[in-house]
């Protein structure tokens, strides 16, 4: 298949091979920007023919433009992966059959996404179906440039939905899973604050784009749930999703899911915004936001 897929990685020696197992029907270049893992990532992925560039890591979605302005692609479409999915059987076949045939106005797919947490589909509140940009011809997709919950855009064309689905599937324990959403608190806690405080240059073009799940997920997340009060938004989006959007038919691995990635996260997330801004002692100018944030974060703006 005419498909080139890269993928962001640390660490991943859990999953990168069960990942590449399941793009091997499909993908003609796998691209690896590894972030210098310290495990067996590299090895496995080199296995599978993979080829592998290592750089630092700033944020998720600078790493992946690197990629997608670095790596030789010459396969005219492109898809994005996670080390910790995987495709399953149904969607190789789909994209077998279908990628070749599209007119060339089409220039996205659109993929389900399954989400597994503690081996359970996560299949309720509002989490399934996740649609998400995942193959686009080459050239005509960009990452948003932000630090939390970036997304592939388009610059032209239409674009279709498949059937069928990747699954989000990872395999580490709660103490990694802790840590890692310790992580994506900061990078969400910047976005927040430069929607409150514009400090830096905003990415519009999924706001701008035509219609999609993801954008409707964003307007959501800026123009109502930012508005609210920082503990409040928190309680009510994880009562929302639990009951509203009956969460709790997932059942007792759900509650886990939802309540920790609804709740104790979304709470983590208000915790830092107000913890930043009484660090900021009642001066919000622009060079006091950044200096906080190299200081305090070891993050350059």
């Amino acid at each position: 298949m005419n498909i080139a897929v890269i993928i962001l990685t640390y660490n991943e020696s859990k999953h990168i091979a069960r990942c590449l197992e399941s793009l091997q029907p499909v993908a003609r270049e796998i691209y690896l920007v590894d972030s210098f893992s310290s495990d067996d990532t590299v090895a496995i992925a080199e296995q599978y023919g993979a080829r592998v560039y290592q750089r630092k890591w700033t944020n998720y979605a600078d790493q992946f433009q690197w990629g997608l302005e670095n790596c030789p692609i010459s396969s005219p479409w492109v898809m994005r992966m996670d080390a910790d999915e995987y495709l399953e059987a149904p969607l190789v076949q789909e994209i077998a059959k279908k990628l070749n045939g599209l007119p060339e106005n089409v220039t996205g797919l659109y993929i389900r996404r399954k989400v597994l947490f503690k081996n359970k589909w996560i299949r309720f509140g509002g989490f399934y179906p996740h649609t998400l940009l995942r193959i686009w011809r080459h050239g005509k997709g960009h990452i948003e440039q932000r630090w939390m919950d970036e997304h592939i855009v388009l610059s032209g064309g239409e674009t279709q939905l498949l059937k069928e689905h990747i699954v989000d599937h990872n395999l580490n324990s709660i103490h990694w899973w802790v840590n890692k959403h310790n992580n994506y608190a900061i990078r969400e806690m910047i976005d927040l604050l430069n929607v409150k405080y514009r400090f830096m240059d905003m990415d519009r073009r999924l706001l701008d784009s035509a219609g999609s799940q993801a954008k409707r997920k964003r307007f959501f997340k800026e123009k109502v749930y930012a508005a609210i009060p920082p503990g409040a938004r928190a309680l009510l989006y994880f009562c929302y999703r639990y009951f509203i959007r009956f969460g709790f038919l997932d059942g007792y691995r759900g509650f886990i899911f939802h309540f920790m990635q609804g709740y104790w996260y979304r709470l983590l997330v208000d915790i830092n915004v107000k913890e930043f801004e009484a660090r900021l002692n009642g001066d919000t100018s622009h060079e006091r936001l950044k200096e906080i944030l190299r200081t305090d974060y070891n993050i350059a703006i």
